[in-house]
């Protein structure tokens, strides 16, 4: 039976609810049956009438969709809310739609801040509701083949691990003219501390992490703000040092003139590295110390089950952005049905990004920036 889901944000116009309704229909596992999708309620409506909704579940603000849905029999009502706004309209959402019953979908980062962040974190809990943050990079199946090679030991005791985040399009200052997007993600009133480090730094982070299986410790934070008249960070690099006392370093920058988003990580052990990017993410390049290297595959017999259960179509069929956003959605989807049948989900299942990558997300954010300002060259990683 499909989950019945509900939308905050994800407008006309608005880039991010189109991926996040293209993932959630993939695979058949989600009916989108109410949203509210703009604080215009009749650019909201007319979102609603372009994806053929009930007029009557098409809500003018997101207070109005909890109160509405929760009107409804529990058998019509909608049981997963996916919150598709800008940083500063995450938390309030969040909590209501969590104090109401209801399983949430959050993009990242989690929260404007990291005080937010362990509220809403406490608010789960409480709950006793699921909540899926769209951390997309951990979606791929080859980002899935490099984290279980990891965990299994096979490269050996980590030791350093470099991950990058490139783009080009802030470049010039975009935020100036009618760019939406370049609006909020520059803006502290609605973006929060940090600009670059909080819109793909945290994916960097949130990737190093996971792969590596491991939590940073402590960092040291070089911050800029390169394009003048920018009101936050738009380049920045940070050292990192690792729960086993291995190192990283971490980029991430929005003034790479010509990149795209070819989001990259290398991960070296003792015994041997791997290297995986998204502008080839079918590939996975594992290297050996003694040995020729070797080139895993998506789709092939050879990977892991977290990289099977990941993957949609034989070797040889690329599977990109959409695929692995669509894999968080699926396995929050298999984990709630699951629930709902009364066992245990698989380990696959239950593989997403959720609350406890929320909260060192924006940890991440609040100790880089603090970091980057300060005089003082390592800084303890405080949650």
């Amino acid at each position: 039976m499909k989950l019945r889901l509900g939308m905050i944000g994800g407008g006309q116009g608005a880039f991010i609810g189109g991926i996040h309704r293209m993932a959630a229909a993939l695979d058949g596992l989600y009916e989108l049956t109410a949203g509210a999708f703009s604080s215009d309620a009749e650019k909201s409506r007319a979102t609603g009438v372009l994806l053929g909704l009930a007029p009557d579940r098409v809500y003018a603000t997101y207070e109005a969709l909890i109160a509405g849905e929760l009107q409804l029999p529990a058998s019509e009502r909608v049981q997963v809310v996916a919150i598709v706004t800008p940083n500063h309209l995450h938390f309030a959402p969040a909590r209501r739609a969590l104090e109401a019953g209801f399983h949430v979908i959050l993009d990242k980062p989690m929260t404007f801040s990291l005080a937010e962040a362990r509220q809403l974190r406490e608010i789960a809990a409480a709950s006793g509701r699921r909540l899926l943050l769209t951390h997309t990079y951990t979606g791929y199946p080859m980002v899935k083949e490099a984290r279980q090679l990891v965990a299994a030991g096979t490269l050996g005791a980590v030791r350093k691990v470099y991950v990058e985040y490139p783009q080009g399009w802030l470049s010039a200052f975009e935020e100036g003219g009618d760019n939406k997007q370049a609006a909020w993600r520059t803006d502290p009133a609605r973006s929060g501390a940090a600009g670059a480090m909080g819109d793909i730094g945290t994916h960097a982070f949130n990737l190093l992490e996971y792969v590596a299986g491991l939590e940073v410790t402590q960092l040291c934070a070089d911050i800029n703000t390169v394009v003048a008249g920018r009101r936050l960070d738009d380049d920045g690099a940070v050292l990192l040092r690792l729960g086993n006392g291995a190192s990283g370093v971490l980029v991430a920058t929005q003034v790479a003139a010509g990149e795209e988003n070819n989001v990259r990580i290398r991960v070296y052990g003792d015994r041997g590295g791997l290297e995986w990017q998204q502008a080839d993410a079918n590939t996975l390049l594992v290297k050996w110390l003694d040995r020729p290297a070797e080139i895993r595959r998506t789709g092939t017999g050879y990977v892991g089950s977290f990289a099977r259960h990941n993957a949609r179509t034989p070797a040889g069929h690329p599977e990109g952005y959409l695929e692995a956003f669509a894999n968080l959605y699926r396995n929050f989807a298999l984990a709630l049905q699951a629930d709902l049948a009364g066992h245990p989900a698989s380990p696959e299942a239950l593989d997403f990004p959720s609350i406890a990558e929320g909260v060192r997300g924006m940890a991440f954010i609040e100790n880089v920036i603090a970091s980057g300002r300060s005089d003082t060259k390592w800084t303890d990683f405080t949650v």
